[in-house]
């Protein structure tokens, strides 16, 4: 059998050297548009069922490569994803994705269904660890009335100007602080700004925070119903928020083009260069905080499941914390996908998959042998 790996930025690298090392009997091909980085990334893993190509994520070359393949993990920057997804479900190929595409996933079910594949959308952090375990707490409640979850990356220490480091695709990054925010309040959907409703939180081994409104809630504004607050809030160093507000009025983040001198440019892309140029820093390690809080009632009483989750550098191998809270889960549930521990057809969200207490328990133990570590704790009113 062999697996495609598309993209091999910082995270699509760490997770086909976790799915290589994991099940060696498996042919693994890492692919990026970037031919120098296709090969490094290979050469790096050291395993002998790795070997990379140069690949475009242009739909009709994607149809003739994916062809060869029995499975795709997808890393590809959020405006490309819902392509993979249908070029995907086109040859009858399944996919694990962990891009943040603006698209809703879950239109291509009907398609997905019809031509027998499995798409797992949205497998990373949050969305991705934090929907199985908002399923896995919608699973034994009698009726779910609150889902907050927040979570953010942060660098083990302020660091200026931003107080904040690039550990994943810097696309995303500006995406999640550009596109409105889809939240359930007071039983209604509703879009609010991304980095509103700001708030600071004390969190546990790190200090005080700040939390803001992100899209993140995904495929779980279809799936957990009737809920009275349903939110997911990122995390960052207090003061980051005014900051980056102050960066959209500028205009930083507009993707119309300017003229300058005899070229022209788009703001956006000129600040996606300097993030990188200015906020990559391999040398300054980084911590994931996470909290998941699922409220609602139990036989007749009121219930919360809180789960926390924080995560660091691994100095060892030398991977960052959101590189380990994102590739880890999308490489396990591909692994998942080729031992038929996930077998249904369409599109599969991970809170489904997380009211399943077998897939729960495999999937957090999956997480430990990593060193991710997830705490579960029950308080009754």
């Amino acid at each position: 059998m062999k697996i495609l790996v598309l993209g091999c930025g910082h995270i699509g690298s760490i997770a086909a050297e976790d799915f290589a090392e994991n099940m060696k009997s498996i042919r693994v091909v890492v692919a990026d548009k970037n031919e120098v980085r296709s090969k490094e990334v290979a050469d790096g893993i050291r395993e002998a069922n790795v070997s990379w190509i140069q690949l475009d994520a242009e739909y009709n070359e994607l149809i003739d490569v994916l062809e060869d393949y029995d499975l795709v993990v997808g890393f590809l920057p959020g405006k490309l994803g819902y392509r993979l997804s249908e070029a995907c479900i086109n040859v009858g190929k399944d996919l694990v994705d962990v891009s943040y595409m603006s698209e809703n996933p879950l239109a291509l079910n009907e398609k997905a269904v019809e031509a027998g594949v499995t798409i797992v959308p949205d497998c990373g952090l949050a969305p991705g660890i934090s929907n199985v375990l908002v399923g896995h707490a919608a699973e034994k409640l009698d009726d779910v009335e609150t889902v907050h979850i927040m979570v953010g990356g942060i660098p083990e220490e302020r660091v200026p100007p931003l107080d904040y480091v690039i550990t994943w695709s810097p696309e995303n990054l500006i995406d999640e602080y550009m596109r409105k925010a889809k939240i359930v309040k007071d039983g209604r959907l509703v879009e609010v700004e991304a980095l509103s409703g700001l708030e600071e939180v004390e969190f546990p081994k790190v200090g005080m925070l700040e939390a803001f409104y992100t899209d993140g809630l995904r495929t779980l504004l279809h799936t957990i119903k009737n809920v009275k607050d349903m939110w997911e809030k990122t995390l960052r160093y207090p003061g980051h928020a005014e900051r980056i507000k102050l960066l959209k009025a500028l205009g930083f983040f507009d993707e119309e083009r300017l003229s300058v001198d005899d070229v022209t440019i788009s703001p956006r892309k000129l600040a996606v260069k300097l993030f990188v140029r200015k906020l990559q820093r391999p040398e300054i390690r980084d911590i994931v905080a996470m909290k998941v809080e699922v409220s609602g009632i139990k036989n007749n009483k009121h219930v919360h499941y809180i789960y926390h989750l924080l995560d660091r550098y691994d100095k060892e191998k030398g991977v960052t914390a959101m590189a380990r809270t994102t590739a880890y889960p999308a490489s396990i549930i591909a692994q998942f996908m080729l031992k038929k521990i996930v077998k249904e057809k369409g599109v599969v969200q991970l809170e489904r998959l997380g009211m399943y207490d077998e897939f729960f328990s495999a999937f957090l133990k999956e997480l430990k042998k990593r060193g991710i570590t997830i705490t579960e704790e029950l308080i009754s009113d």
